[in-house]
Formats: C-alpha cells, sequence, structure tokens
C-alpha cells in the first residue's frame, strides 16, 4: 500500500483528487488531510485524520507520498518542505510559478532519493485518448495541423480579476493542454505565442493562441473566457481527412454535479459526443463516420505513481516535459502588465 496525505481540504483536494484515490483501495490508503482553517465544508472520509497542524503530516514515518493541492503560488515552498522532511511529493497544476523553481525542486527530490511530479490528469481525458487512436488509426494521412480548444463564456471572472501570473489563464489552463501537446508531440521546434488582456492592461490574461510547430506540423492551443459558443475540443487535419471532437471530457461534468467515479458510467461519452472521423480511403472513396469515444479515467495518474514510488517504475510524466511547460507559461505572460 502507498500512504498519502493531502495538503488542502478545498474543492481541488475533494473533488479532482479524492474520488479516484479513493477508487484504488487496493493500493492507496489515505491516512491524513491538512488545512490550516480546520474548516469541514466536504463528505468526511472514515478513517482519515483531519488536522490544523502540517507536522501532523511531516512528523508521520508512515505517510509516503504528500499530494499539494493548494494555489499555484504556494507550492514551491510546500514541496520543497515536504522533500525536506522526507516525504515524495505529487504537485497540482501549474507545477510551480517558474522553471527555476521546477529545476530546484526536480534537484532536491534526486539528491534525497524521492518522487516529485506533477499532477497531469489531464493526459487521461477522453477526448484527447479518442484524439491519439484517431491519429495512430493512419486514416487521416500525414498530419497537417491540430486545433486544440478549451473556451468558456465566463466574462464575469476577468472582469473581476486584476493580473497577476499564478492567476492568468495561460498558467492556470494552458497547463492542461500544453501538457497535452509535450506529452505526446514532444518538444516544439518554435513557438508562437499570442496572450492576451483583453479587457486592458493591468487585467487577467483571459485568452491565449499558442502555435507550436514540429516540421510542417502546426499544433494550435486556444482558450477564451468570451466564447459564448465553445470551439470543437480537437480538430485534426491530415492529407486524406479531419476528425472534429466537439465536446470535452465528461468527468469534471460528472463531478461537478456529485456523480462519482463509483457509477459505471461514470465520465463515459454518450453517441451524441461521439467525434466524427471524414476522409478519404486508399481508393478514392468517400468516407465519414463517428468514432466511439476511448475512456478517461484520472485515477491513472494515482497508478502511475504508485508504480514508481512502490514498484521503481520510470515516470510516466516526465521533468524535463514538466520544466519544458513551466517555461513556456513564463514566456507567453513576461510582457503582460
Amino acid at each position: 500500500m502507498l500512504t498519502i496525505a493531502y495538503v488542502g481540504n478545498g474543492k481541488s483536494t475533494n473533488r479532482y483528487h479524492l474520488p479516484f484515490s479513493t477508487k484504488l483501495k487496493d493500493k492507496i490508503n489515505i491516512k491524513t488531510i491538512y488545512s490550516p482553517s480546520g474548516k469541514q465544508e466536504w463528505e468526511v472520509l472514515e478513517g482519515v485524520q483531519y488536522t490544523v497542524d502540517i507536522n501532523d503530516i511531516y512528523n508521520d514515518p508512515e505517510i509516503q507520498l504528500v499530494v499539494l493541492s493548494t494555489p499555484g503560488k504556494t507550492h514551491f515552498n510546500l514541496a520543497k518542505e515536504a522533500l525536506e522532511h522526507g516525504k515524495n511529493v505529487l504537485v497540482e497544476k501549474p507545477f510551480t510559478e517558474t522553471s527555476e523553481e521546477a529545476r530546484t525542486l526536480f534537484a532536491l527530490a534526486k539528491e534525497k532519493g524521492l518522487v516529485v511530479q506533477c499532477y497531469q490528469n489531464r493526459r487521461y481525458d477522453s477526448d484527447f485518448l479518442t484524439t491519439q487512436k484517431v491519429i495512430e488509426s493512419g486514416v487521416l494521412g500525414d498530419l497537417l495541423e491540430v486545433e486544440m480548444h478549451y473556451d468558456y463564456y465566463r466574462p464575469e471572472v476577468p472582469e473581476n480579476v486584476n493580473f497577476s501570473k499564478e492567476r492568468s489563464y495561460l498558467y492556470g489552463h494552458g497547463c492542461h493542454t500544453l501538457d497535452q501537446v509535450i506529452s505526446y508531440f514532444g518538444e516544439p521546434d518554435n513557438v508562437h505565442y499570442d496572450v492576451r488582456q483583453l479587457l486592458g492592461e493591468g487585467r487577467m490574461n483571459d485568452y491565449f493562441d499558442l502555435d507550436l510547430y514540429y516540421g510542417k506540423l502546426k499544433v494550435s492551443v486556444k482558450s477564451s473566457y468570451f466564447r459564448l459558443k465553445e470551439r470543437p475540443s480537437f480538430v485534426v487535419y491530415g492529407k486524406k481527412g479531419v476528425f472534429v471532437k466537439h465536446t470535452k471530457d465528461r468527468q469534471e461534468e460528472h463531478l461537478k454535479v456529485f456523480y462519482m467515479p463509483d457509477h459505471e458510467d461514470f465520465g463515459i461519452d454518450l453517441p451524441e459526443h461521439y467525434g466524427v472521423l471524414t476522409y478519404m480511403d486508399d481508393k478514392g472513396q468517400y468516407h465519414e463516420e463517428k468514432v466511439i469515444s476511448e475512456v478517461g479515467d484520472y485515477s491513472q495518474v494515482y497508478e502511475d505513481i504508485y508504480e514508481v514510488i512502490v514498484n521503481g517504475k520510470e515516470k510516466v510524466i516526465k521533468d524535463s516535459e514538466t520544466i519544458l511547460q513551466i517555461e513556456m507559461l513564463e514566456t507567453g505572460v513576461q510582457n503582460l502588465k
């Protein structure tokens, strides 16, 4: 068993972590949850110690992994502190505010023989996994362009937030989609950044459009808070066809209404959510068909880190990938004021 503790007891811990770590009952034991306020607004887990003293985690030799589910600006100091107390650490997104901080944490973990890793659960989104399946089928031919969109219509968010790096849209949501691109396509040859403050200088970054180039292939990562009608989650163009996946992974949709992973149909796409694949085959015949979605599962991140810590396997989420992503986030917001 891997014995873990959480630092933070808010929405992130209770909505995006506990439903997936508790799913792995044969591998993971949740022992302690720390929150400085001691407020309990979520369901109490039976058998778990809730504490307002973080030393209850640091001084417990049974706890092997500390999961940080706290605001981004706290990640570096808390992760460093946990590592210095001999704990492995899993850190929510974005991993750190700077690439220098990321390198420092990875170096410290290596020095102490520990593991520190980012919680990149979006690698296990249904729409992303389905898009990979289509690409790897080969029916699209040589890839020409990939568009990835993560849109909202939430004008009240940027209208009520002034600029800061940790509250920028690029840091808050680019950390999802950029990791997907890096994990699948690797390091790009070059990147074009279009990161804006649509409400003006001094206001929250509320729009970004990054183009990552891989030879002739362009992968675009685009997001906006002002899209009344969302753009498709994925559009993939090849020389022989196109795949369009309009809807996002449904795990978050279900979690928001407290429909949890213990339901067999949790996060599962219905036929109306399936993407559409259109292509010309080798005989010049036209095809248009729905593609049954792959099943997303955020608990896979916990499966992965269990294998790393308990069985010594290599990390799925590589240090170099996390550093590259933070470098891109830094670059994207460097000229904003």
